[in-house]
């Protein structure tokens, strides 16, 4: 392969390098660093098989054969911050962290070529490559504590930030953790991405925790090379806009000796203190963004020659032959042994397996084990902690609850039963939630367990992705389906990509629960009535569940938190604000819309597997699909229409996301004719994937939906006139009943 400018550069300025006396190799590398020259010769080492990495990659584009070109090089001073951390600290990085991927795998025993092979297989999109598995070029290994991350324009810090807390919050509880109880989180990015919404939620989330006293050990470092692709970044832009909260380090990060002695401090910092840092590295970003990137096309000439002439690796070699460890003609005779070597290996590794189908590609997306999370549902705590749990007045004892009570209950339950979980969100402690549905969960179980967070769902979603990946139960609640869309990145591009880009080597276990939909009475305008779910239901793997009964929504809970322990599924639990308190079904006074609370006893019959739909009445004429407010209006409206001498089934989907399938068929085939009632909007609603399986799976009866309009919900009775009413309904069912 041809030598470009940067190769070049690079073997002329060491060639040129003058030998220095020597010196003991177990010694500072200079005067008053922690880094020995024996320590410095092995960076070296990492850093030119990083570099050599973004030469293969750039051979293997231009055969066909390679995939993925953002490389590493004018990053290599990274290896320094990897050689002042633990092996044991989990580490989310950015794309151009070859080099401290390299430190890191050496630093935990494995063979130099192990490493090289990782990256190497990645380029090449193999199915052997251990992390992502060929789905994505990622750095990431479980051996290693290396979270892999694949957007990295700063959506992990909020997930980052949450791991932190995780290590302190699970050593608090005394529940286990995979990671030491003296680890710190330690999270890379771009200078570019500090502008990043998610950027400033993981800096101030915490500095906020911080502020209060939270212990957070993360450190935050941020590479900074002055460009985004093409766009600069003013110069002192990142020392002058860096949160004041969070200590402050910085280094040149061309120049790996300076690196390392910072980032000890700033490590020692981070690990004494169990405070938040930034450590920030200024380096320089060589051979453009990516091997299409055209540089010259918004960069000057010397521009580039000045980034030439900071190229991290003639530094980390001008180190080591001026304190003469090396000559230059040693290093360049084992830079062509190496260079001969890892292209090689990139050759070899082209030839090795790739994903060769739908099924082995979505394998790891979201794994489905309905037996064992069967058997996990009926997981209670025993009698006398369950007594405990509730003052001595078992749930059970209590008579028919309401939705509200019914969840409450339930994450009592669960609380008792799962040292490990956590539920939290804003409002959520003291105040028991803005519709109470929280309420005493706080005082019963502690601050540690129930607590509230800041006013950014950004942070919360981030807090749960982190403790969830380091072993707690996370149960967030966002307080309104509105407010979700603020932040939903952290839901499809963190939370739902996790297993799938490490093959369930890590996982994101969650629960969600967002107050949800529309028609509460006194209170409007379009972020506290919002119907809008069409954003969650394209996530591949994410469970959404939609209950509307009480009986439903504890049952579905239960499965939600066992999907989560036992497949590490991420689960939205969309609970409707206007069927919260809601008592009575056809008559004011008849109590039909509550439901008494099972005891653990009759859990396991109880069950409400994920998929599976909810059957009302047995009429032949008419099949109404509902879920959510529809399921109560609906059965209003089947009365009237039975009444009329019309034979009406109402089928509750209950889960959004998978569809219940098979029995939605079942029923449709039942009455040979359907009515979906949407409450969500006609336009990318829950009807129209309703309509399309009727269809795919060959059903030929009349079909026909109602739902609400496309429109953001008004204030006041105006919602009426772009809601689905009951009204809709029956007046849609008597027209295709004819």
């Amino acid at each position: 392969m041809a030598r470009d400018n940067v190769e070049t550069h690079f073997m002329e300025a060491v060639g040129a390098l003058q030998a220095g006396p020597a010196r003991d190799p177990d010694l500072p590398i200079a005067e008053g660093s922690r880094l020995t020259g024996r320590h410095c010769l092995e960076l070296y080492e990492h850093q030119v098989g990083s570099r050599l990495l973004d030469i293969a990659a750039r051979l293997l584009r231009e055969r066909g054969e390679g995939f993925y070109t953002i490389g590493s090089a004018g990053h290599e001073g990274n290896a320094g911050v990897a050689a002042a951390v633990r092996t044991t600290d989990p580490a989310l990085l950015h794309y151009r962290s070859g080099a401290f991927y390299l430190t890191r795998s050496a630093a935990a025993g494995r063979l130099p070529e192990e490493g090289l092979r990782d990256v190497l297989l990645g380029l090449t999109a193999s199915s052997e490559e251990p992390i992502a598995g060929g789905r994505h070029k990622v750095f990431g290994h479980p051996d290693l504590a290396v979270i892999p991350q694949t957007s990295t324009i700063a959506s992990h810090l909020p997930r980052a930030v949450g791991v932190a807390f995780a290590i302190e919050r699970a050593r608090k509880l005394g529940v286990p953790c995979p990671w030491p109880a003296d680890a710190i989180a330690v999270c890379s990015f771009g200078d570019a991405s500090v502008n990043h919404a998610s950027a400033l939620t993981g800096f101030n989330t915490a500095a906020y925790g911080s502020y209060q006293g939270l212990p957070l050990p993360i450190l935050f470092v941020c590479e900074d090379n002055g460009l985004g692709i093409s766009v600069r970044t003013p110069s002192g832009w990142i020392g002058a806009a860096h949160h004041p909260r969070l200590a402050y380090f910085h280094a040149d990060g061309t120049d790996v000796v300076d690196v390392y002695d910072t980032a000890v401090r700033a490590v020692e910092h981070v690990r004494t203190k169990r405070a938040p840092a930034l450590l920030h590295l200024k380096t320089v970003r060589l051979m453009g963004h990516a091997g299409s990137d055209v540089e010259s096309s918004y960069r000057t000439k010397r521009e580039i020659q000045a980034d030439l002439a900071r190229d991290p690796l003639i530094a980390t070699a001008a180190r080591l032959v001026g304190a003469g460890l090396t000559t230059p003609e040693d290093l360049l005779r084992r830079y062509e042994i190496s260079r001969e070597y890892v292209l090689r290996m990139a050759l070899e590794t082209a030839r090795r397996p790739r994903l060769s189908s739908a099924r082995q590609i979505m394998a790891p997306l979201a794994p489905r084990r309905p037996a064992e999370v069967a058997r996990a549902v009926v997981r209670a705590a025993g009698p006398s902690a369950r007594e405990r749990a509730f003052n001595g007045s078992l749930p059970e004892r209590e008579g028919p609850l309401t939705v509200s009570q019914a969840i409450n209950r339930a994450l009592a339950d669960a609380l008792a039963a799962h040292p490990e979980m956590l539920v939290f969100g804003e409002d959520v402690g003291r105040k028991g939630g803005v519709y109470g549905v929280t309420r005493g969960l706080q005082k019963r179980f502690g601050a540690g367990r129930v607590f509230d967070t800041l006013l950014d769902e950004q942070a919360i979603l981030g807090l749960a992705l982190g403790s969830g990946l380091s072993g707690m139960l996370p149960v967030p609640e966002i307080q309104y389906l509105a407010y979700l869309h603020n932040a939903l990145d952290q839901i499809r591009g963190e939370a739902s990509t996790l297993s799938f880009f490490s093959q369930g080597a890590y996982r994101n276990p969650m629960v969600v629960r967002v107050a949800s939909y529309a028609y509460q009475k006194g209170f409007g305008g379009h972020f506290h009535n919002d119907n809008s779910v069409a954003a969650l239901r394209d996530i591949p793997g994410v469970i959404i569940a939609s209950p509307a009964r009480p009986d439903d929504a504890a049952a579905m809970l239960r499965t939600c938190l066992a999907a989560a322990r036992v497949d590490g599924s991420v689960c939205v639990f969309l609970e409707p604000i206007a069927l919260y308190t809601t008592r009575d079904l056809f008559e004011k006074g008849d109590n039909g819309w509550l439901a008494p609370y099972p005891p653990p006893s009759r859990w396991e019959e109880t069950h409400v597997p994920v998929g599976r739909a909810r059957s009302y009445g047995d009429g032949r004429d008419l099949t109404i699909v509902t879920f959510g407010n529809g399921v109560r209006m609906s059965l209003r409206a089947a009365v009237r229409l039975t009444a009329e001498g019309h034979g009406c089934r109402v089928l509750d989907l209950r889960w959004l996301s998978p569809l219940p399938v098979e029995d939605l068929l079942h029923a449709a085939e039942l009455t040979g004719k359907v009515l979906i009632a949407d409450e969500t909007r006609r336009s990318g609603g829950v009807s129209e994937a309703v309509m399309a399986e009727l269809l795919d799976a060959g059903f030929d009866g009349p079909i026909a939906r109602v739902t609400s309009q496309d429109s953001f919900i008004p204030l006041g009775d105006a919602s009426a006139h772009v809601l689905l009413s009951e009204t809709d309904i029956e007046d849609a069912a008597r027209k295709l009943l004819g």
